[in-house]
């Protein structure tokens, strides 16, 4: 069975993903990469619980004085929908429908666009209107580079997943890039799963306190 090789809906694998071995190394390889990336974010994790109640003194802000739940909700629905529309691509590319795929990749990115505009406008609101920067406190810097860092793999996974769609446009699907699709696919939802734990423990713990 060759990578390149068309293939009708009645010929199509089921798991096209894994249907070759250079399929299954990517997805070894992504599983492996994904080890070290979860180590990564939960180092961050912990340093941001260790250091966000320490400001230099009571005219600093604290997570509860500046947090924003609504916009931070509605920046969260966009992520988690993204993750569904994610799903449905990946279910037309099980079944061979490339046109159907690449829509619904393209609701992903517009959705994960959306949310990192408004992650954009936090920040630049966090920054104008509490002063609450980077090197304003401790807190501070554990907080930007947490759901900063968060931010950056959004707009690489936006990045790897357009230039996916627009490599592969004229080619269609085949067994050399179901896997890449699926991979992308797989590393968004792990953003989304990041995000739910950052919403939880930066945004309603901190709104706690």
């Amino acid at each position: 069975m060759h990578a390149e090789e068309k293939f009708t809906d009645a010929t199509w694998p089921a798991s096209p993903e894994t249907a070759t071995l250079e399929g299954k190394n990517k997805f070894l390889g992504f599983w492996l990469f994904l080890g070290g990336e979860t180590v990564l974010f939960a180092s961050l994790f912990a340093t941001y619980l260790a250091l966000k109640d320490k400001v230099p003194d009571s005219s600093h802000k604290l997570a509860k004085d500046i947090f924003e739940l609504p916009l931070t909700f509605v920046a969260t629905m966009l992520l988690l929908t993204s993750s569904l529309t994610s799903v449905y691509a990946m279910y037309h590319m099980k079944n061979n429908h490339f046109q159907k795929m690449q829509a619904w990749l393209l609701i992903t990115v517009l959705l994960g666009a959306a949310f990192l505009g408004l992650e954009v406008y936090e920040f630049n609101h966090y920054v104008h209107e509490f002063k609450h920067t980077f090197t304003s406190s401790a807190f501070g810097s554990a907080f930007y580079t947490l759901v900063g860092f968060h931010g950056a793999h959004v707009a690489v996974g936006l990045a790897w997943i357009l230039t996916l769609m627009l490599r592969n446009a004229k080619r269609g699907l085949n067994l050399y890039n179901a896997p890449k699709f699926y991979v992308a696919s797989l590393y968004w939802h792990f953003i989304d799963v990041v995000w739910v734990f950052i919403f939880t423990v930066v945004y309603l713990m901190g709104m706690v306190g």
